[in-house]
């Protein structure tokens, strides 16, 4: 009998409704990169069961990483439920369930790599990341095996082998009248459709064409926002609108547009959980739901919201829009008892225009390709703020003229989405540190006022 079939049987014994368990097993490769060149190697394994106890509608919480305690913290959760408040909406967790089987999320590869492999990987972001114009190189390449396995006492179980691989480097150069920098980034699912030399030259394009920038006035511009920096805005200040709690509570700066037009019409913005590659894609969410794909905001239009069980049923829904997640570090899942409500794949459509078409139609604008310090500043409004500081170029009269300063940006959200005035056909796909996976193109965006630094 397995840890989760154990952990089923006693909770039924002892009497309570309802319990739900996963069980995350991880083995994970970090190789960091430090003064241009891997300074460590690390390969862990780690294990962690996350468990929901139900009874009364009371909700009880318990997680450990060991297989041994698990009785010992059904009955210690046992003992704290008395002393909760009953959740009179709770209508139960999910029945079993067929579920389809998924392309483009496992490699057989990356659960057996060893760490000269992914040595190897990681020098060769490294080697294609070199310039003379370039001092230092720092960066991490991570990947990651995971056996996924949720069941409950209504006859759910659901067991899932998936791998993960992000790397990053940062190009850093002194060559310069200030110090400037350059990021390359690439994640997936499998080794074969990813680049570690795309990752270095990247990183390399940026620092190097970011040498000798010149001061960028306080003033209004066009803006082109490159894909990574367009993740960064879709993970920290976009995706919490479309949160089914933060809307029903009227804290989204569109709860009051929904089915009508936020953006311009070729703006689609889409929750797909079934792309290959994509760093969320899976065929259940964390509860046992079967995902779906959403449409969030399509031709412009403000049209879905997703949740957990926990937040549908509060607002007096029937079932969640399969959105529980249990967010994992450095990807994939964890053992957290209690999933959020997230999107698993951010994705906005691309567009017709090459970038260079889209920096022929700028009359003053600038090209922004990382941001940081990316917040919510008023979310009930959509006011955020966010600075560039790597990356930027002036663009004049349909040209780039030269690398630009840091600049900050304190906007608002509905005004960016109603003043795009194109969309790329450079889709990549891209994850901030701690944040939620997304797929996008550049997007240019009209009258954004910036602020020098």
């Amino acid at each position: 009998m397995s840890a989760l079939e154990k952990a089923i049987t006693y909770s039924k014994k002892a009497g309570i409704d309802e319990c739900e368990i996963v069980s995350v097993k991880k083995n994970i490769t970090t190789v960091r990169i430090t003064d241009s060149e891997v300074v460590e190697i690390k390969q862990n394994f780690d294990e962690n069961f996350g468990i929901r106890l139900i009874h009364n509608k009371k909700i009880a919480s318990i997680q450990t990483t060991n297989e041994e305690n698990i009785p010992d913290s059904i009955a210690k959760g046992i003992k704290s439920i008395k002393n909760l408040k009953p959740r009179e909406f709770w209508r139960g967790l999910p029945v079993k369930k067929e579920y389809q089987q998924l392309e483009g999320i496992f490699d057989k590869k990356i659960k057996h790599i060893s760490g000269s492999k992914a040595t190897d990987i990681a020098q060769n972001m490294i080697n294609s990341s070199e310039s003379l114009k370039i001092n230092t190189i720092t960066g991490s390449l991570n990947l990651v095996y995971e056996n996924f396995e949720l069941s409950n006492s209504n006859g759910l179980n659901f067991n899932n082998e998936s791998t993960y691989i992000s790397g990053i480097i940062n190009a850093e150069s002194e060559q310069s009248i200030v110090p400037v920098s350059g990021i390359g980034h690439a994640c997936g699912r499998t080794l074969s459709k990813f680049s570690s030399e795309q990752i270095g030259i990247d990183a390399k394009n940026m620092c190097t064409n970011s040498i000798n920038p010149k001061k960028i006035d306080s003033d209004t511009y066009s803006i082109i926002f490159e894909p990574y920096s367009v993740g960064e805005i879709l993970s920290f200040v976009v995706a919490s609108n479309f949160n089914f709690k933060t809307f029903k509570e009227k804290k989204s700066c569109f709860s009051n547009k929904y089915k009508e037009k936020i953006s311009m019409e070729e703006f689609n913005l889409t929750d797909n959980p079934h792309i290959p590659e994509g760093i969320g894609t899976k065929s259940i969410d964390s509860e046992g739901i079967k995902t779906e794909k959403s449409e969030l905001i399509e031709n412009g239009v403000f049209t879905n919201v997703f949740s957990n069980l926990y937040d549908s049923y509060k607002e007096g829904e029937k079932e969640s829009s399969g959105n529980a997640i249990r967010i994992g570090s450095p990807m994939g899942n964890s053992a957290e008892p209690i999933p959020v409500s997230a999107p698993h794949n951010l994705i906005v459509t691309p567009g017709k225009s090459k970038q260079e078409d889209m920096i022929k139609d700028t009359k003053q604008g600038i090209l922004i390709g990382r941001l940081w310090y990316t917040y919510a500043v008023n979310p009930i409004k959509g006011d955020f703020s966010c600075t560039a500081r790597s990356g930027i170029q002036i663009i004049k009269n349909g040209e780039i003229v030269g690398p630009g300063k840091s600049v900050r940006i304190v906007h608002n959200l509905p005004k960016l989405l109603n003043n795009i005035s194109d969309i790329g056909n450079d889709q990549r796909q891209v994850i901030q540190w701690a944040s939620l996976p997304s797929i996008t193109p550049s997007i240019k965006v009209e009258n954004i006022a910036v602020n020098s630094i």
